[in-house]
């Protein structure tokens, strides 16, 4: 099993195309592509964080199915665009607005929202958060795993951290850094 991070999906938001400039022609499109990338990165027993903001404007029921379509055991973390929805979707293995995890022997706080400071931040704890868009300048262990800055996929913390080292913070064009031999699905058109 292995842990993944990301965040700001907006899975049925047509907003998305426009203020992030996704490059998708359309908004199912966007969504496929999201899907296939996620299950391309994702096996059935790994664990996803999701940092807030899955989905916004879909009916219930299309929540639900684009949650059962993706690999892995799913966690939320809320963020400001999460509705109803989203938050009773079946497929959720927890619901929060905030938590503290360990993953390989590294503390990290998690919140859909960058902090100024957070717990542990004095002994090495780390701060991923979402909602920015790779828009905010990075500080010391904060971390944005959105799929704007983190290659429209879900991220390891490996990769996170790495990601800094490699040329400023993520890949805002959306077709992020990929492991050798492995091939990055193309947006629909």
């Amino acid at each position: 099993m292995t842990t993944y991070f990301t965040s700001d999906t907006h899975f049925g938001d047509p907003r998305i195309l426009r203020i992030d400039r996704r490059p998708f022609p359309d908004l199912p499109s966007h969504d496929r592509a999201l899907i296939e990338a996620w299950n391309a990165e994702i096996g059935p027993d790994d664990e996803v964080w999701h940092l807030g903001d899955f989905a916004l404007g879909p009916p219930p029921e299309r929540v639900a199915e684009i949650l059962a379509s993706l690999h892995g055991r799913k966690h939320l973390i809320v963020g400001n665009n999460d509705g109803p929805a989203t938050l009773a979707a079946p497929g959720w293995a927890s619901v929060a607005h905030y938590a503290e995890i360990t993953v390989d022997e590294r503390r990290l706080v998690l919140c859909h929202y960058a902090f100024r400071t957070w717990n542990g931040l004095g002994r090495g704890a780390i701060n991923l958060h979402g909602h920015s868009h790779g828009r905010l300048k990075a500080i010391p262990r904060q971390y944005d795993v959105g799929v704007d800055p983190q290659g429209l996929r879900p991220v390891t913390l490996e990769r996170i951290l790495t990601s800094r080292r490699r040329g400023g913070g993520g890949d805002k064009s959306g077709k992020g850094s990929v492991k050798h031999g492995e091939k990055r699905p193309e947006p629909s058109a």
